[in-house]
């Protein structure tokens, strides 16, 4: 018998188009919840909307930038004045470049920045309000292993991943009096078509093909295998259930063991 914990109830992703952010819509759909699909690749983000439909649920496809302030704010509008109500908010949508610190640029820098933090921030910010008022919800921002340790040629993404980790326990902090949960996920390598190019990417600095690489980080971790999108869907979903609602603040490692060992 499926989970049905979050009938009724919605849940507004960003990053929705594909990767980890698609097969939480799917999962959420699957447990009952109304979906707003929230991305930038329009027919992607429309795919998505359309699997989870097969759930005989309701979805929001909109389109929005997360580096844009006032979009974050328009698209909680579109959300209230459909549903009335926003219970979970999934900050997914991310990017990763990477290079050694001398080759990168400022803009280099300032982009990795405005997608991964200002853009979990803006959201955070427009959804916060919502909640207080319902006095009820849950936040889950999706930060990174690299949130909590480093490699080399990875500085703008380590910080960036790293601040979400910070906002969230800050607006844990501010929301604990209303009932209201924030809490991260910090994902290993998972297998999602973002993670495939950094690994083409990244092994042709090391002289290695991206399944090479790929299979190096799989054996580098503990448990031998990388990470599927469904196995953060999961943990994703029991933070946005009842089940955790004496957990907040926290940033929660879902890594095979990776920065444990």
């Amino acid at each position: 018998m499926k989970l049905r914990r979050f009938t009724g109830q919605v849940v507004l992703i960003t990053g929705s188009a594909n990767g980890i952010g698609k097969v939480t819509a799917l999962r959420f759909a699957e447990e009952g919840a109304h979906i707003a699909c929230i991305d930038i690749d329009d027919k992607a983000n429309q795919d998505t909307a359309e699997k989870c439909h097969k759930f005989d649920i309701e979805t929001l496809v909109i389109h929005s930038d997360v580096t844009e302030a006032d979009e974050a704010g328009q698209t909680v509008k579109e959300v209230l004045a459909k549903w009335g109500r926003i219970d979970t908010l999934v900050c997914s949508a991310g990017l990763y470049e990477g290079a050694p610190i001398v080759e990168v640029e400022f803009e280099d820098w300032q982009k990795i920045i405005d997608i991964n933090l200002t853009g979990t921030f803006l959201y955070n910010k427009a959804v916060v309000p919502v909640m207080i008022k319902q006095r009820s919800g849950s936040i889950v921002n999706i930060s990174s292993m690299a949130g909590k340790t480093s490699w080399e040629a990875s500085s703008q993404y380590s910080a960036s991943k790293s601040g979400v980790i910070g906002l969230t326990r800050s607006v844990a902090m501010d929301l604990a009096p209303y009932g209201v949960t924030a809490n991260a996920i910090c994902p290993g390598n998972t297998l999602t078509d973002m993670v495939k190019g950094v690994a083409a990417k990244v092994g042709a600095r090391y002289g290695m093909t991206g399944q090479e690489w790929l299979d190096m980080r799989a054996n580098d971790c503990p448990m031998k295998r990388l990470a599927q999108p469904w196995e953060m869907a999961g943990v994703i979903a029991f933070l946005a259930s009842k089940d955790s609602r004496y957990l907040t603040g926290q940033s929660i490692e879902v890594d095979g063991g990776m920065v444990l060992s």
